[in-house]
């Protein structure tokens, strides 16, 4: 890294802080991947990115750039996530998972993709961000998913305990009765959070 880099990355990433919008804006499309997440942020921040930009971002060739557009397009949702949703790297789809919780209506194929993505994702953080926002989006048509968390992972079984909130039914207070004897202290406790409103 030059130093003249990282004075780069630093006006962009004061910018948003600055008000500087043209510092940020020239950036977007930097050769630097580091330039562009930071642009996209700085215009986020200033309420100067548009659509249409966060959309661009999410072809961008570096997956820290398509995380940030996942992230920001959380509050937006007017954006489908659906082409992160497929992204070949972990730590978008992970991100884009969580956004669409951030949505909590999403399109069908949006909604697919995730019941998919809770059960067969090889990345054990996008079953558990797609867990969580099954539970968000509360449609009761993501309960077996939630319900196949319940016996994953120790951190994935806590994030569909968690999940089961939304949802009632027999089938729901068995996975909650087991969660209460479950080895893992974790899922238990989220057992007990998630079980004195029933």
């Amino acid at each position: 890294m030059t130093g003249d880099l990282a004075d780069a990355w630093r006006r962009v990433a004061e910018s948003g802080h600055t008000g500087d919008e043209a510092v940020a804006r020239e950036s977007l499309a930097a050769d630097d991947a580091v330039l562009r997440e930071l642009a996209l942020g700085a215009l986020d921040r200033l309420s100067k990115l548009r659509d249409d930009e966060v959309l661009a971002a999410f072809h961008d060739s570096d997956h820290r750039v398509r995380r940030r557009a996942a992230i920001i397009a959380a509050k937006r949702r007017e954006i489908s996530l659906a082409p992160l949703l497929a992204d070949v790297d972990d730590g978008v789809v992970e991100a884009a998972a969580w956004a669409c919780g951030e949505h909590e209506s999403v399109s069908d194929d949006e909604f697919t993709t995730l019941v998919s993505l809770a059960t067969v994702a090889t990345e054990p953080l996008v079953r558990e961000a797609a867990i969580a926002a099954l539970g968000a989006i509360g449609d009761r048509r993501g309960l077996a998913a939630i319900l196949a968390g319940c016996a994953d992972k120790p951190a994935i079984r806590r994030r569909a305990v968690l999940a089961l909130a939304p949802f009632a039914g027999p089938e729901v207070d068995a996975a909650l009765q087991a969660a209460l004897q479950d080895r893992d202290w974790q899922v238990r406790q989220a057992a007990e959070d998630t079980s004195p409103s029933r």
